[in-house]
């Protein structure tokens, strides 16, 4: 039957989260320049135990039954994960997983969790060569490893996802890098747009207008991609999907007149995004629970909510100030609050928080001037 949210099931994001991404540990051999959790060589021993993790998945699997990820760190670090994944799958629960490609990962470990029944697998690439994906990965070796465990997944028929994030290191490789991504057979190409928090800084940003310049020729790679293109901490790449959409439709009905602002009927038609049934962003459909149980609105952006082992994660999702105020796009500042498409789109509130310190101000890495704002601009003087 598969899961339920893949048929577009209605999704109230204010009382349950679409997708929620576990950090199981934080423990991780690679030494990532970008690295968000600033990872360590060994586990934390505050990590949450075997029984909390159990618990953990039962309150998630309680919230709606969303999509599970686990990650890291190096999830495959962590000692019983093939036993959580295993019980959050036999309890219905569609569960996928981004370990690091190191020596830690197995053919044989491979085949466990694809027997189990794990959605998918997740490996990261920032680069179509090993000296851009070595030096991002801090690791030597890191690319060479990457494209073998691939091909382990490759023959054990698992569906791949390959994650990159983008930034001055390969933003002049990514035709190359595309077409890398079809020849190792992912069925999605998983983009994150750098952040600068952990270990990012600001200045491996690419510029709000190469971050456009990303997006159009993402939506154009779209079309004729044999995988699917998803994106985080890139929201406003829905806004250029939408636009793009709305100029390809026009166009083919004849019309050249081509307003920049979407029709209500003609958004309600296309989310962009053919998965989530409308825009998640940090806090609002998506939750992260960090190694030690501690609930933020994403792994990129870390202001707590509360602990798991304190307080109910429902509660914390649906009741914590953080949250609350993330699932209220209209009461974001600047031109985010005022933007027609800050319902579908919001803008990366990791990003804004990271930039400017405060997680309601507006997506300081994106070009587009509301219709609102413009119309004031436009208006003759009096």
């Amino acid at each position: 039957m598969g899961h339920p949210h893949s048929a577009g099931k209605k999704v109230d994001y204010d009382e349950n989260p679409f997708i929620v991404i576990w950090e199981v540990t934080r423990a991780c051999q690679l030494k990532c320049v970008h690295c968000r959790a600033d990872a360590q060589l060994t586990p934390d021993p505050r990590e949450l135990t075997h029984e909390e993790g159990m618990n953990l998945i039962d309150q998630i699997y309680e919230m709606d039954n969303p999509m599970l990820v686990f990650t890291g760190g190096d999830c495959m670090m962590r000692e019983d994960l093939y036993e959580l994944a295993d019980y959050a799958i036999k309890k219905g629960m569609r569960v996928s997983m981004t370990p690091s490609a190191t020596a830690n990962v197995t053919k044989e470990k491979m085949k466990l969790f694809k027997d189990v029944g794990l959605s998918r697998w997740g490996f990261s690439l920032d680069g179509p060569t090993p000296e851009i994906h070595d030096h991002f990965r801090g690791t030597p070796g890191s690319f060479d490893l990457t494209v073998e465990k691939i091909k382990y997944l490759n023959e054990l028929d698992m569906p791949l996802q390959i994650n990159t994030v983008i930034s001055r290191y390969n933003y002049d490789s990514l035709e190359e890098m595309s077409k890398l991504v079809a020849q190792l057979g992912a069925v999605m190409w998983y983009i994150f747009l750098l952040v600068p928090t952990g270990r990012g800084q600001i200045d491996a940003c690419i510029s709000p207008a190469d971050h456009e310049k990303v997006f159009r020729w993402l939506y154009e790679l779209s079309k004729t991609a044999p995988y699917d293109i998803k994106t985080t901490a890139a929201q406003h790449y829905r806004r250029v999907v939408l636009q793009q959409k709305t100029r390809d439709h026009l166009i083919e009905k004849g019309n050249i007149q081509y307003e920049d602002s979407i029709t209500t009927d003609f958004a309600s038609m296309h989310d962009g995004l053919k998965r989530a049934p409308k825009g998640v962003n940090d806090g609002n459909g998506f939750a992260f629970i960090s190694h030690i149980g501690d609930v933020m609105p994403s792994g990129l952006l870390p202001i707590v909510g509360g602990n798991v082992l304190e307080t109910p994660l429902a509660k914390i999702y649906r009741e914590a100030k953080v949250f609350k105020e993330l699932r209220q796009p209209d009461h974001y500042k600047g031109k985010c609050g005022i933007c027609e498409y800050n319902k579908i789109c919001g803008g990366s509130r990791s990003r804004t928080y990271a930039v400017t310190g405060d997680y309601l101000e507006s997506e300081p890495f994106c070009v587009y001037i509301p219709q609102t704002m413009r119309n004031k601009e436009s208006a003759p003087s009096v």
